[in-house]
């Protein structure tokens, strides 16, 4: 697979509306900053859990806009990675990849996939205190990470390893070759994984993985405001440092 910067820069695939709750911007205003920095494709998503109803709601508003010229429009749903098993917190009625669904249900780390369940941020940093071995916190990171690309057609992973400095970890205590397994389970599942501007992550071992690995990557803004929309600065850096041609 041959990718570049500029190609992946004319995309934005994380960008929110006012159908999430910490969002400013419309739909419609996502779309026209879309058309004015110059993007040829965007997925709009907006958070759901297992207790969201608006989604059709979402899928006919999208629908209803008028698309600029030139600007391709994808849609998705953000949920949080759960548990070590891989669950992810959607609707159990949520329609993905089929007529009246959205295209694709993008996963975030929000918080740390535990045994038992979601562990917030000082939650994992106390277990870690208490006796976690860092090691086993990253299998366990790696190991839910590749069973939740497993488990949901249509994925893609926003903001991954985000998580860890939240708990005192670094993504360069990865490794290549939890880095290699994450990346291949990506390819074989077709999952699509965002480099995010906002949170600079994944960084450039992970990425060069995911092209070694025949994975497909896409730029994202993780916009809540559609001033922030396909502006990428920190995404650039990252796809430089590893090694994406311009």
């Amino acid at each position: 697979m041959t990718v570049t910067r500029s190609g992946l820069l004319r995309g934005d695939f994380h960008v929110h509306s006012t159908f999430s709750d910490d969002a400013v911007s419309t739909l419609a205003e996502n779309l026209a900053a879309a058309a004015a920095v110059g993007l040829e494709r965007i997925r709009l998503i907006d958070h759901v859990r297992m207790s969201t109803t608006w989604v059709p709601e979402f899928v006919a508003a999208v629908a209803a806009e008028a698309v600029p010229a030139g600007l391709t429009v994808f849609t998705g749903v953000e949920a949080k990675l759960l548990d070590s098993s891989g669950a992810v917190d959607t609707p159990a009625d949520l329609l993905v990849g089929a007529a009246g669904g959205v295209d694709a249900v993008v996963i975030g780390d929000h918080q740390f996939p535990g045994t038992d369940g979601p562990w917030s941020p000082s939650a994992t940093r106390e277990r870690l205190a208490n006796g976690l071995a860092a090691d086993d916190a990253l299998d366990l990171l790696v190991t839910a990470s590749i069973r939740a690309m497993e488990r949901t057609p249509n994925a893609q992973l926003a903001h991954w390893f985000s998580i860890l400095p939240k708990v005192g970890l670094a993504e360069e205590q990865l490794g290549a070759e939890r880095l290699t397994a994450w990346a291949k389970a990506a390819a074989a599942t077709g999952t699509i994984v965002e480099v995010n501007e906002k949170w600079a992550c994944p960084g450039p071992d992970a990425v060069s993985a995911l092209i070694a690995a025949d994975a497909r990557i896409v730029a994202s803004t993780d916009s809540h405001d559609a001033a922030d929309v396909g502006r990428y600065d920190r995404v650039a850096r990252i796809l430089e440092s590893a090694g994406v041609p311009a």
